[in-house]
């Protein structure tokens, strides 16, 4: 398996809008009860970068495996050295070590952008995320309770965070 990572391309959509899809109607990654359209998740794509985010794919075999991204935390300007992330890797390609690659590059280009503080929010079902995040020295700084109702059960949300300077 040779996975390579590069920046986001337009063609990429479609395989990132399957995986997130895949996410809405399969597990509680995402708080969303609809699944997006194309041009949905295209304009949020596009709006990372055009605000100066980086949205990168992992791509195996010319096929787009996993991608990450991150983005404002909070919109007031106080929190501009502050980022959300999100990793996903495509359901099949699971356990192969491509979140790590992903996670890892977006850390270093936070850190290139001298940005502060990188944050997960991850849902409390999700240990393994959170055990994954910890082994990049994220630490739980919180957890809001019953922060979400998604398949007739409430979610609680589990706030990280890593320094990076």
């Amino acid at each position: 398996m040779q996975i390579k990572l590069r920046s986001y391309q337009t063609q990429d959509t479609q395989p990132i809008l399957d995986i997130i899809n895949y996410n809405i109607l399969n597990t509680t990654a995402l708080y969303d009860y609809n699944i997006r359209s194309y041009e949905q998740q295209k304009a949020i794509l596009e709006e990372k970068i055009n605000k100066n985010f980086p949205v990168i794919v992992a791509v195996e075999e010319n096929k787009v495996v996993g991608f990450g991204m991150y983005g404002e935390f909070r919109f007031r300007e106080a929190y501009k050295y502050t980022v959300e992330h999100s990793v996903y890797v495509d359901n099949g390609h699971q356990g192969k070590g491509i979140g790590k690659l992903l996670l890892q590059e977006l850390i270093q280009l936070a850190k290139n952008q001298k940005l502060h503080t990188m944050i997960a929010v991850i849902d409390a079902e999700n240990q393994s995320s959170v055990d994954f995040h910890e082994k990049f020295g994220f630490k739980t700084v919180g957890i809001i309770k019953e922060s979400g109702y998604k398949f007739d059960r409430w979610l609680h949300s589990v706030f990280m965070q890593l320094i990076l300077e």
